[in-house]
Parts: C-alpha cells; sequence; structure tokens
C-alpha cells in the first residue's frame, strides 16, 4: 500500500502535468488541420503537431520546468505504441483482396526496393548514420510520419533524428501530393485512370497526402489509391519485426547476451486490422476510434517535436537531404515502372 501511495503521489502528477500540455497543442494543431485552407494544402494534424512542438521546444520550451518532462517522454514512448496499434482500425483485409494482385504486388516492391536502396544509398554510399538512414528510408517507404515514429520505437533514437526524417518526409510527400495530378493533367504521367491510384497510392508518403492527390483527379481514383497506401501500411509490422530481428544480429556480433525485441505493438497492429476486417464494430464506433488515435499520434508528435533541439540539427549537414532527395527521384520514376509492372501480372 506504501508504494501505491508514494506512485500516486510523485509519479502519476508529473506524467499529468506532461500529457495536459502536449494534449493541448494537439487540440491546437487538430484545430488548425480543419481550416479549409490547410486542408488543401493536405497538412495532417501530425504534421501540423511537429511544427508547433518543435517551435515551441526551441523557444518558450527551452526552459520548461522539470516536472513535465515524464509526461512528454509518455507521449513520444508508450503513447505512440498504443496509437500504432489502433492505427490497425483504418485497415481490412477485404478492400486489400478488392484491389487484387496489382496493387499488392506495387506496394510490396515499393516498400522492399524503397528501404533496401535507401539503406544502401544512405549508409554506404552517403556515409550517414544508421538511424537517420532507417528513419527516412522507413517514412519513404511504408507510410510517412507514422512509420518514422514507429520506427523509431524499434532504433530508440534520438529525437532530432526522428524529426529529420519527419521533416524530409513532409517536404517531399507534400511536394509529389501537388505534382501528380498536376503532371497526369498535362498527359506527362501515361497511366489511365484505373492505374493511376495505384500508382499514387504506392509513391506517395503520407495517408493525407494519398487522398488530396487521389481526390484532385477523381474520387475513384483516391478510393483505389487509399487502398493500395494501405497494403503499404499493412507491411509497417512486418516491416518493424524484420528490423528488430536485424537490429539484434547486427549486436549480436558483439554480444551474443542481447534479447531479441519483437514490437508488440506491431503484432497487436496486425491483430487489430483482422479485427477490424470482421466488420463486428459499428462503422461509426471505429469512425470515432480513428479520430481519438489520429489525436494520440498528434500527440506524439507534439511530444517529439518539443524535445527536439535546432543546435543538433547544425552537425547532420546535407547528407539527409541528399538522401530524401535521391529516394524522392525514385519514387518518380522507379514507382511508374513497377506500377506498369505490377497492371501487367
Amino acid at each position: 500500500m506504501l508504494k501505491i501511495g508514494v506512485l500516486k503521489k510523485y509519479v502519476l502528477p508529473k506524467i499529468f502535468y506532461g500529457i495536459i500540455l502536449v494534449a493541448f497543442f494537439a487540440i491546437v494543431s487538430t484545430a488548425l488541420s480543419k481550416i479549409p485552407y490547410i486542408q488543401n494544402l493536405g497538412l495532417s494534424p501530425l504534421i501540423i503537431g511537429i511544427i508547433i512542438g518543435i517551435g515551441y521546444g526551441n523557444t518558450l520550451g527551452v526552459n520548461l520546468d522539470s516536472k513535465y518532462s515524464h509526461g512528454i517522454i509518455f507521449s513520444t514512448k508508450q503513447l505512440l505504441r498504443i496509437a500504432i496499434v489502433f492505427y490497425g482500425f483504418r485497415i481490412t483485409y477485404q478492400s486489400i483482396f478488392e484491389l487484387g494482385l496489382s496493387g499488392f504486388v506495387a506496394g510490396a516492391l515499393i516498400v522492399s526496393i524503397t528501404f533496401t536502396l535507401g539503406y544502401f544509398i544512405g549508409v554506404k554510399l552517403l556515409k550517414l548514420d544508421r538511424d537517420t538512414t532507417i528513419l527516412i528510408a522507413a517514412g519513404s517507404s511504408i507510410c510517412g510520419a507514422a512509420a518514422v515514429l514507429a520506427t523509431e520505437s524499434v532504433l530508440k533514437s534520438e529525437a532530432y533524428k526522428t524529426a529529420i526524417a519527419v521533416s524530409s518526409v513532409v517536404v517531399f510527400g507534400s511536394t509529389l501530393m501537388f505534382l501528380y495530378p498536376f503532371l497526369y493533367k498535362i498527359g506527362f504521367i501515361s497511366l489511365d485512370e484505373n492505374s493511376i491510384g495505384i500508382y499514387i497510392g504506392a509513391t506517395l508518403h503520407e495517408v493525407a497526402n494519398v487522398v488530396a492527390a487521389g481526390n484532385a483527379i477523381s474520387q475513384e481514383v483516391s478510393n483505389d489509391a487509399v487502398i493500395v497506401k494501405m497494403i503499404r501500411v499493412m507491411m509497417l509490422a512486418p516491416f518493424l519485426i524484420i528490423l528488430a530481428l536485424f537490429l539484434k544480429n547486427k549486436t549480436s556480433s558483439v554480444t551474443n547476451k542481447t534479447p531479441i525485441f519483437i514490437p508488440w505493438f506491431a503484432l497487436s497492429f496486425i491483430l487489430i486490422a483482422g479485427f477490424n476486417s470482421l466488420d463486428i464494430l459499428p462503422s461509426t464506433f471505429v469512425y470515432v476510434i480513428n479520430e481519438l488515435d489520429t489525436f494520440a499520434l498528434t500527440m506524439s508528435m507534439c511530444a517529439l517535436g518539443m524535445g527536439t533541439s535546432f543546435k543538433k540539427f547544425k552537425n547532420v549537414g546535407l547528407k539527409p537531404f541528399y538522401l530524401s532527395s535521391i529516394l524522392f527521384v525514385w519514387l518518380i520514376v522507379g514507382g511508374y515502372y513497377i506500377t506498369k509492372f505490377s497492371i501487367s501480372i
């Protein structure tokens, strides 16, 4: 009983202060994302959240009272993992099967080739540090900021490296979001309306980017694009498990006592997606879950931004930008030919 009393007296209040602060910024981010102009730009509350968090963390939050730190750390770690689990309510296995083999092939090839290419170029050619490389490659190949955050939970990297990866996802993903509809409408992209959705869903970074770019062409294109995007999102869980095993093997060269870390939230993500596929819960209830999950992810992004200092960016240089640029070109060119290949199957 004494231990419980001590926990309530010292730990819970500290967590509470930080969580309330982070939640406030998440509310502001969510409200800003509802503004029509910002909606048209395709900026999700997650992206707005990290921008606000970084702005606050490097100005008013520099001398933030230490009582807030527990809640901020909780939001970037435990809350993030919970939010990734419930991200599975955005997916059903049925929607994936409806698109057929072409969508699955395109999504699988983009995820595997983009990450492998990004890792090789970043670590071997650019000599960029491993964690930053993996985070940028994961964000580019899978599902943008959410993938970066989930990957960070496995890597346990420094906050500024995650912020760099998220920033690259925002810049290049937003660029493609505006570029694709424009290039398609002027006839530069020689794909029909049935194929352009696969191309958009297979190569754009954020779910919000996919929705905005698809709707700029037609609702049917948007629907196909989102399904392909969800196939890529679905691959987040096996990716995290493979990454954990890969890191274990790297570490085992130094010591064999390092335990294998299997991210529980990745497995739970798959189970939640499977449960959602049973269509047991009312659609309105699932909608509420997704809204709350988006808010939780926004809180994690805000907290991540608050822990990111501009001072650490000075020593990074332009290598992350080079890697992001190369992957940006690859997604445009390589993604086009992968789409052509997948629809020919």
